[in-house]
């Protein structure tokens, strides 16, 4: 074994490799969403098809991530990091090549069972290496590659679509992956050989397709109650799920330990990241539609105003990891979700008159929030498992995010396309021969569209497309600031709730023998 300085830096050494992995497979989930529109001409096929480059995605994710928690209790951390990022480099190199969408969707598939693994065997990896005095401090860093990723795609994948080619999206993770890899292999210490376990072959089966299922509904933004498919599929997922929590409470070596919701912390995290979940995808997802599809600016300029709250994120996620190892979690969670809800609110007065400068600090604002509330939950709750459960609910807390990210971006689709259909009713039931204000308007209108040189007739046919045209995009814009609304009411739920965290860390008193063995492990990684 070295001394103590030389552990401490290898330790760092090989989150710098776990960051790398982790920054690589979630900027690729957001890079690839801004190609669509170019995929679609390369490859000559319509929105229905194109589709599935990004569902294909989503579903093989759903289906690796919790059988990444069993390949961590049977094989060593260095093995399954490497495969995945090499899997991973293998299938961007791929998705590079690709000359059909059918093709681009294979390659995806495989892209994602690499991409799924990199982020729970990262988490599982910080927990291990790191003592609970300087988790926090280690979760913020390896947190920014997290935090920044998804915020810098849309950015970076305008910039090399207007300079570059589309394939050069892809290639662009080879050369860092195969980088990623050999670093692995040199830093990285390989730990004692694990015993063979069981395989809950029924637990893999049945939430492999309650999660597809659901998974595919939810990918598709709104959801169509009357298609029979979408009934099926959801009764299918349903069932899948209750027979899946039955098998996994009951069978001795579960794919995914649902019984570590008795750790009220953990239990809490996870109610709290879904909540953060669904607070970042308000700025994340409705702040992009209104900028693109209501103030008309590109993919590029919509990207740069995203930047700075990326980075502002960045930033705060170290600080609030080397604060969280001193404060606490409620601190800090309280004061991060509190900067998110404020942000939110003054995000809910959005219209045609407000400036970029104002969107943009009021972004950069909810970056620092999101930056200082996000590390703290999962570190509270992850430090009250026991050593050798950490795999476990490291791809159980992983499983969870994947669902909330596809069912938030659901749940905004819903809000806005239901509100904006009743606030244009509502506007519209307003312009009648008995509002004067209205008809006045309209007389106006058509006088303006006469100077111009319109007839009457047409004139006035101009005026009412004009105004229906004002009333959609009017309805549209108060739709996007009611969905943004209900992202501030479920934080300040998530406020209430993280009173009930324990400040108190809670170690396991007496070691098992896997906790014993987990412990040699990761003593063997650093020497």
């Amino acid at each position: 074994m070295e001394n103590k300085g030389n552990d401490n830096s290898n330790r760092w050494l090989v989150l710098f490799v776990v960051i790398i992995g982790t920054f690589m497979s979630v900027l690729d989930s957001s890079i690839v969403n801004i190609a669509v529109p170019t995929l679609m001409s390369v490859f000559g096929v319509d929105l229905d098809k194109i589709k599935w480059v990004l569902t294909a995605y989503t579903l093989a994710l759903g289906v690796v991530i919790p059988f990444t928690g069993y390949l961590m209790e049977r094989y060593d951390f260095k093995q399954i990091y490497m495969v995945a990022l090499g899997t991973f480099s293998v299938g961007s190199f791929l998705c590079g090549l690709a000359w059909s969408n059918n093709t681009m969707i294979i390659f995806r598939i495989i892209q994602a069972l690499g991409g799924g693994m990199i982020m729970p065997v990262g988490m599982a990896v910080v927990f291990s290496l790191f003592p609970p005095n300087e988790r926090g401090k280690a979760l913020g860093i390896w947190g920014v590659a997290a935090m920044v990723a998804p915020a810098i795609g849309p950015t970076l994948g305008g910039y090399l679509l207007q300079t570059t080619s589309w394939r050069l999206l892809f290639y662009i993770n080879v050369p860092i992956g195969i980088a990623g890899v050999i670093l692995a292999g040199t830093i990285m210490k390989k730990g004692p050989k694990k015993p063979k376990i069981s395989f809950d072959y029924l637990g893999f089966i049945s939430i492999s397709i309650s999660l597809v299922s659901l998974l595919y509904v939810l990918g598709e933004g709104t959801i169509d109650w009357s298609n029979i498919e979408t009934q099926m599929l959801i009764t299918i997922g349903c069932l899948g799920m209750v027979f899946f929590v039955i098998n996994e409470l009951t069978h001795d070596n579960p794919l995914l330990e649902l019984r570590i919701f008795k750790e009220l912390n953990f239990s809490i995290s996870q109610g709290l990241s879904i909540i953060t979940t669904l607070a970042m995808m308000g700025g994340m997802y409705v702040l992009p539609l209104f900028l693109q599809n209501v103030r008309g600016f590109t993919a590029m300029e919509t990207g740069m105003i995203m930047f700075p709250s990326a980075i502002a994120s960045g930033i705060m996620m170290p600080i609030s990891g080397a604060l969280f190892d001193k404060f606490g979690a409620k601190a800090l969670t309280i004061t991060g979700l509190i900067i998110v809800a404020i942000a939110s609110y003054n995000f809910t007065f959005l219209s045609m008159g407000m400036s970029k400068e104002t969107i943009t600090m009021l972004n950069l604002i909810r970056g620092v929030g999101m930056g200082l509330c996000m590390m703290p939950v999962n570190t509270a709750g992850m430090n009250c498992i026991p050593p050798h459960l950490t795999a476990k609910a490291s791809a159980l807390s992983n499983t969870i995010r994947q669902v909330t990210s596809s069912l938030s971006v659901t749940i905004m689709t819903s809000l806005i396309q239901s509100r904006n259909s009743f606030n244009y009713a509502k506007l519209a039931n307003e312009i009648t021969p008995f509002n004067q204000v209205a008809v006045n308007y309209m007389k106006t209108l058509t006088g303006v569209y006469m100077n111009a040189g319109y007839s009457a007739a047409n004139a006035k046919v101009a005026a009412v497309t004009a105004i229906a045209g004002g009333l959609a995009r009017q309805a549209y814009i108060d739709a996007q600031t009611y969905a943004i609304a209900v992202t501030s009411l479920a934080i300040v739920f998530g406020i209430v709730l993280v009173l009930f965290l324990r400040e108190k860390k809670q170690l396991p008193k007496v070691k098992s023998v896997d906790s014993m063995q987990e412990e040699m492990h990761m003593a063997d990684m650093l020497e």
